[in-house]
């Protein structure tokens, strides 16, 4: 049986993850944004472990929420599930960075480097990374004008810098990235064309299978298949200039193996 900690699980795919790992008698802690929706990952999900709450939104809270998850001990494996969507208006956070930012790129930067390291981290991409560029010197938006669709692409980009960093620095983990389908949840919209009942399966394998195709690390998968990411996520240099840019904005060390 593994432990696995999902962020942004309170519904969507996060919760649809748990359910699946719960089903496989995996124990899971889910994750909130706030207490209401902790209240309905309860009732959702009443076999989950726990459930932490914080918003990922800033510095402060994402170091709270990887705090609460260490206070309940190590885990096998840790999801990086939690987004924002790319229909997103241009919000800035408390800290003056853009939302989507903050939540898809530099929460997850956080969680992974204060998060007691676990045996496997998954991290969700999506497939509109693959047309993305990384755009690291205008990372926070200053220089362009803001487009949501652009923004949210370029941090499921980040999110494969970052796994294929952990893989690389991190030897003893498991480390990879997945893109679920446009499916339609919340984030996804009504209209979204893919296969719903397959879009949470694969990271759920990539956290808790046995399966040797799953025990692999520096992967990107579709539906349980690797598939070739965007070319950029393999720059090493790109890698750790995101390293650079998150440790400078957060303060905080990811450290090395």
């Amino acid at each position: 049986m593994s432990r696995v900690f999902i962020s942004g699980s309170s519904t969507g795919l996060g919760l649809m993850a748990g359910q699946l790992l719960v089903e496989q008698g995996h124990s899971v802690v889910l994750h909130a944004r706030s207490a209401s929706r902790a209240e309905d990952a309860r009732r959702a999900l009443p076999a989950a472990e726990a459930v932490v709450i914080g918003d990922l939104a800033t510095v402060a809270t994402a170091k709270e929420v990887a705090g609460q998850v260490n206070e309940l001990g190590r885990f096998d494996a840790v999801i990086h599930n939690a987004a924002v969507g790319y229909r997103e208006a241009h919000q800035v956070t408390a800290d003056g960075l853009p939302h989507v930012f903050a939540v898809n790129t530099l929460a997850a930067y956080i969680l992974t480097a204060l998060i007691e390291r676990p045996k496997r981290l998954v991290y969700l991409s999506s497939g509109m990374h693959q047309h993305a560029d990384a755009n690291l010197d205008d990372i926070l938006w200053q220089r362009r004008r803001w487009n949501g669709s652009t923004a949210y692409a370029e941090s499921k980009l980040h999110d494969v810098l970052l796994a294929f960093a952990a893989a690389r620095l991190w030897p003893v983990v498991m480390s990879n990235a997945l893109e679920p389908g446009w499916v339609a949840t919340k984030m996804g919209g009504r209209g979204a064309p893919d296969d719903l009942t397959q879009a949470h399966k694969t990271q759920a394998w990539l956290a808790a299978s046995e399966d040797a195709a799953a025990r692999t690390s520096g992967g990107y998968f579709y539906h349980l298949r690797p598939l070739d990411p965007n070319p950029e996520s393999r720059d090493i240099a790109l890698q750790d200039q995101l390293l650079d840019i998150c440790r400078e904005i957060s303060g905080v060390e990811l450290a090395s193996a």
